[in-house]
């Protein structure tokens, strides 16, 4: 069954950047980013195909690129022009793989 484990996230001050990644324990094929900010309903921010084709949120365009690693079981979030409103847990996550679970997350804060 595979795992998967998020980090990278932390404290950064508007304007800023961070990457996120999501390692799995085995291979993956496609692969979707999440967040929750408090309060709110999980969202989807962007998804990998296997063959690497992406989508996103619209306001994720143009601020946020995904990106996969296949000899690394990785996926990762390229996040960049952070503003306050992006402060959420980030999760990875694809719901068409029988028996996946959520990880733990990696929370993103954005603050001056």
């Amino acid at each position: 069954q595979v795992q998967l484990v998020e980090s990278g996230g932390g404290l950064v001050q508007p304007g800023g950047s961070l990457r996120l990644s999501c390692a799995a324990s085995g291979s993956i094929a496609g692969m979707n980013w999440y967040r929750q900010a408090p309060g709110k309903q999980r969202e989807l921010v962007a998804s990998i195909a296997k063959g690497g084709g992406t989508s996103y949120a619209d306001w994720a365009k143009g601020r946020f690129t995904i990106s996969r690693d296949d000899a690394k079981n990785t996926v990762y979030l390229q996040m960049s022009s952070l503003k306050p409103e992006d402060t959420a847990v980030y999760y990875c996550y694809n719901p068409y793989v029988l028996g996946l679970s959520w990880g733990q997350g990696t929370q993103v804060t954005v603050s001056s």
